[in-house]
């Protein structure tokens, strides 16, 4: 890979402009330059950092959560990540009795 615009890690991430602005306010990520157009440029890592980001986004962490967990040790994010899919699996749970009540309803 190559340093990006802003505008390219927006288009290859699926995330707006304010989000990564968003991620640099919290410290998680920064920009590594400009180009000589002014542009802000995200090298691989920082490329890698926003990728991340946004799977822990997608798994329902908070920026502050995300924040404590980016670059802890692995030892320490297991046990965070088993608690989240247990969320998860309780919220999906939530949501399928709420889809077969609706179904029930549609059905009378």
């Amino acid at each position: 890979m190559q340093d990006a615009t802003l505008r390219e890690v927006c288009a290859k991430y699926k995330v707006s402009r304010r989000a990564v602005q968003g991620y640099e306010k919290a410290g998680i990520v920064k920009s590594t330059g400009r180009n000589k157009m002014g542009h802000l440029l995200y090298d691989d890592s920082a490329q890698e950092r926003i990728g991340m980001v946004r799977m822990y986004q997608e798994a329902g962490f908070s920026i502050k959560e995300i924040k404590d967990i980016i670059d802890a040790p692995w030892v320490s994010i297991k046990p965070i990540l088993e608690n989240q899919i247990c969320k998860l699996k309780m919220e999906k749970e939530h949501i399928q009795r709420q889809i077969e009540i609706l179904c029930d309803l549609i059905k009378n």
